[in-house]
């Protein structure tokens, strides 16, 4: 038996890539779209198969965009919302909902039905982004933990201790990359525990944070190396004699309300109250029947068939 091991799905982050990287002509005997589902399924089998985890949960975004990190940061993911009149938005407030690609929309629920048929754990919190949810399993687990992700906001989670490293899918599924702390030092000259502050620093246009104005990556690993953390750099700009020049100074106390603001919406939650859900990875033959009965109402069979393997541990 392999050894213990958990592993956390960025769920919507895998299903976007899922549906970019399988044509869209792959389709379900009633001609409906079923790319997104295929392609999250064959990834979750080749996960499972190569890195044999005992546990399992699909981590979702109950809220993308939630309220709270929007009123501390407005331009949080602003530039991910729909815009009034788009198909996506059509029972929405305008301006409420993410950029979707249409024929990924219907996916979604058949994702989840697949998902809970196959007795793989959805877990999500209201209010709250898959992130939180990953941060608060990883925080909490007393076995290893994988969490597979393209988000290099999930790096402030690596945790070489606790065995919390990061699957990261950014350069894609043939290139799969193990993020440990000794990686995130290398790429970005900062600790995994550095993460949150380095990136409320220098910005981070995916999530629509645009950090101190005039300090980059470098300037904010050399600040981090120089004082520890945030509240160190933002005390040695308002302390004179810290070795900071005038200009440098300036721009953090400038900075300073942004950073405050910032590191609350950049930090994963790790404390969410989550409901306790069977996490194992196993295969019922009741699972299995449910599976086959959906394979064939979507024409996923052979999807279906490797990550019912999987989950059976078979082969």
């Amino acid at each position: 038996m392999p050894a213990p091991r958990l592993m956390l799905l960025d769920t919507a982050a895998l299903y976007f890539r899922a549906f970019h990287g399988v044509p869209e002509t792959i389709t379900a005997p009633d001609g409906s779209p079923i790319n997104a589902v295929r392609g999250l399924l064959d990834i979750i089998a080749r996960l499972v198969g190569e890195f044999a985890p005992t546990e399992l949960v699909a981590c979702w975004d109950d809220a993308w965009r939630p309220s709270w990190r929007v009123a501390l940061i407005p331009s949080y993911k602003a530039h991910r919302l729909a815009e009034p009149g788009d198909a996506e938005a059509a029972d929405a407030k305008p301006g409420d909902r993410e950029i979707v690609p249409e024929a990924l929309t219907p996916q979604i629920a058949v994702i989840r039905e697949v998902l809970t048929a196959l007795g793989i754990a959805i877990v999500g919190a209201e209010d709250h982004e898959a992130d939180d949810v990953i941060g608060s399993l990883a925080a909490t687990a007393t076995i290893p933990v994988d969490v597979v992700t393209s988000d290099r906001d999930l790096f402030q989670v690596v945790d070489d201790a606790r065995g919390v490293r990061v699957v990261s899918t950014a350069k894609g599924m043939r290139d799969l990359e193990i993020v440990t702390d000794e990686v995130v030092r290398t790429k970005y000259g900062v600790s995994a525990a550095q993460y949150a502050d380095f990136a409320t620093l220098r910005g981070d246009p995916s999530d629509g944070l645009p950090g101190i104005a005039g300090i980059g990556g470098k300037t904010a690993a050399s600040l981090l190396a120089r004082f520890g953390d945030l509240d160190g750099v933002l005390a040695a700009a308002r302390t004179s004699g810290s070795g900071l020049s005038a200009g440098q100074a300036a721009k953090l106390r400038d900075g300073e309300d942004y950073a405050r603001r910032a590191i609350k919406a950049v930090e994963v939650v790790r404390d969410l109250p989550l409901p306790e859900v069977d996490r194992a990875v196993s295969i019922t033959d009741r699972q299995r029947r449910a599976g086959a009965a959906l394979a064939e109402r979507w024409g996923i069979g052979s999807s279906m068939h490797r990550v019912i393997a999987a989950l059976a541990h078979e082969g």
